[in-house]
């Protein structure tokens, strides 16, 4: 068994007793597995009580499964009681985003992490949930630090990866100290292993010839190519039809309609008219036409990583697919889940009419389509589907 599969078990426990994290021949640790110790210890929360994989757990799809008020929508924090607005999305396949930037030939934003793309890179992304006062509630990067320094072998890692200064004070008393920004270095080489990105479900295999796709699945997977049926490669397709790898996101933003979420606002911690803006609370962006824009998520475990959208609003897969449907079927009046009309955008100014246009599509078509998106799960979470299947009979 490979070093890096064994690490949770094996050395995640010395990292919480504060021995060194080191096998029994003292082999050194390598940037990923230090990366791996790091991601799955509550130590980089205040309460000690929540770590990386509290939210994106390797068992949910890299997402947050735990049973909380929020129904999965959105995150509980460290303290047991804050709840953020934005539901965690998988960080399963995040390595395939460019760092975030304004590509001139598109006219696009592109890549970068979270929802609106605020942190360019994986190392980045990583740094900001210990600090987020909803999430994990540290104060500041030294006290991370300080966290990191207590665990002798944490110490010894650190050092022999990133130098025997890592820990020394910054020159610039207001700059982070160096260790915090090796911490986020080394949760990204732990993000960038296949155990984030397999490549290994029945899509994939089907592409080596592993696989025979049902009628069904064909269908779908027709459908979803196909500029002359619906427009899901628009967005959702980063290279060319039946590509090896294929993220299945283009990494740039759109705003799509979603409406707010009522069922997180009766919560009580937003209010009624709380508007999530998008990428236009990216602090790089500062153009209105940007409004409600949100980063268009990988379809890499679509079926079992729901609730959908940036703010959870959608239970479940098949009614995404008919939300996508009502912009061009006038007999998609009603939202499944709550048996009432779709509700407006919550930013309706910019919604992209065009990229969503299509045409309509039968009941049929959306079984097709969904059939397709369920062979998008990576193998480790088949019977995680099959469960979810189960439980919707």
């Amino acid at each position: 068994m490979p070093r890096l599969s064994i690490l949770s078990a094996t050395l995640i426990a010395s990292a919480l007793l504060a021995t060194p994290p080191a096998f029994a021949d003292d082999t050194p640790l390598s940037e990923a597995e230090l990366g791996e110790l790091l991601f799955f210890d509550p130590s980089f929360s205040k309460n000690r009580s929540q770590s990386c994989a509290t939210c994106h757990d390797p068992d949910q799809a890299f997402t947050d499964g735990r049973q909380t008020p929020a129904f999965g929508m959105v995150s509980l924090g460290d303290d047991g009681a804050a709840l953020g607005v934005r539901n965690a999305p998988t960080a399963a396949y995040a390595l395939s985003a460019p760092p975030f930037h304004y590509d001139e030939k598109l006219n696009e934003y592109v890549g970068g992490q979270f929802h609106d793309g605020r942190a360019d890179t994986l190392a980045i992304q990583a740094t900001q949930p210990p600090l987020n006062p909803v999430e994990m509630m540290m104060p500041d990067p030294a006290s991370v630090v300080s966290r990191i320094r207590e665990n002798d072998g944490y110490v010894a890692a650190f050092e022999q990866l990133y130098g025997k200064d890592v820990f020394a004070p910054p020159a610039d008393p207001k700059a982070a100290p160096a260790a915090f920004a090796a911490f986020g270095q080394a949760i990204e080489a732990f993000e960038r292993t296949p155990e984030f990105a397999p490549y290994d479900s029945k899509y994939d295999r089907f592409l080596r010839g592993e696989y025979d796709l049902t009628v069904l699945e064909d269908l779908g997977r027709t459908l979803f190519f196909s500029n002359d049926n619906v427009n899901c490669s628009t967005c959702h397709m980063l290279k060319r039809e039946d590509a090896e790898n294929e993220p299945f996101t283009n990494h740039q933003y759109r705003n799509i309609g979603v409406p707010r979420n009522p069922a997180l606002i009766a919560l009580g911690h937003v209010a009624p008219d709380y508007v999530d803006h998008g990428l236009l609370e990216n602090p790089a962006v500062t153009d209105p036409d940007m409004d409600g824009r949100f980063k268009t998520p990988t379809l890499r475990n679509v079926a079992v990583t729901g609730p959908y959208m940036h703010n959870g609003v959608f239970k479940d897969l098949r009614t995404v697919l008919e939300f996508y449907d009502k912009f061009n079927n006038p007999e998609r009046k009603l939202n499944p889940e709550t048996g009432k009309p779709w509700a407006e955008a919550e930013v309706p100014a910019t919604v992209a009419f065009e990229d969503l246009g299509a045409q309509a599509l039968t009941d049929r078509k959306i079984d097709a389509l969904e059939a397709f998106l369920k062979t998008l799960t990576d193998k480790r979470y088949e019977p995680l589907l099959e469960d979810r299947e189960k439980a919707a009979d």
